[in-house]
């Protein structure tokens, strides 16, 4: 990432509860996640206001909305190979949480966080529109991130490949419950994508579906 944030701070955000609770009750990263929303909120905010003279307010918040969305943070923690780092208790690691979009992005705004107190608030601004602006300058890429599912759907008929469908698998307590969404096109391609509800697993789902088909691979 480049930015000069201390070991500690760090470390902390890397530390999900789940792996604090295995430790003993350590400290864990949610606190900053805490504190990283709010500031990645703001820099996202500040920034379309200033690029982006043209759209209205209406624009703007949908825009935003994207750029702060889990699936979004999730693509962006995955570009930089930050699921790999992340220190996650046995269980949740063994059942993929390295690459589930929620704890992606939820580290992401940790490490946001922890940026803002070690470094200051222009390297933390500055650490956001580093992570974001890949997005906005990949036009087909923030509307699909804006919209999976349809965005698929459309990459779909462009192939001549009937409409997507979907599956949905749940795991886990009522009050932690974790959906697996697995969706079909054809024999074109098939992806899976997990999350906190069916409607952000189906999302994830869709969105790595639309990669493989715009990329070409199967």
């Amino acid at each position: 990432m480049d930015v000069d944030v201390s070991y500690e701070l760090l470390d902390l955000a890397l530390t999900h509860r789940s792996y604090a609770y295995e430790h003993g009750g350590l400290p864990h990263n949610e606190r900053l996640e805490f504190l990283g929303d709010s500031i990645l909120g703001q820099a996202v905010t500040v920034m379309l206001y200033r690029d982006f003279p043209h759209l209205d307010e209406g624009q703007l918040a949908k825009r935003r909305a994207s750029l702060v969305s889990t699936i979004a943070l999730a693509e962006v923690a995955r570009s930089i190979g930050l699921g790999e780092r992340i220190k996650l208790g046995k269980g949740e690691d063994q059942t993929g949480g390295r690459d589930k979009a929620s704890i992606l992005a939820d580290t992401m705004e940790a490490v946001i966080g922890a940026t803002y107190l070690s470094a200051g608030p222009d390297a933390a601004t500055a650490l956001v529109l580093r992570l974001v602006t890949p997005l906005l300058e990949n036009p087909e890429r923030f509307g699909a991130a804006m919209d999976p599912k349809t965005s698929l759907q459309e990459a779909a008929a462009a192939i001549g490949a009937p409409a997507p469908v979907y599956e949905i698998a749940s795991s886990g307590p009522d009050h932690n419950r974790r959906f697996v969404a697995t969706v079909t096109v054809g024999t074109a391609v098939t992806a899976t994508g997990s999350g906190t509800s069916k409607k952000h697993a189906e999302m994830a789902a869709a969105l790595e579906a639309w990669s493989r088909i715009s990329a070409g691979t199967p």
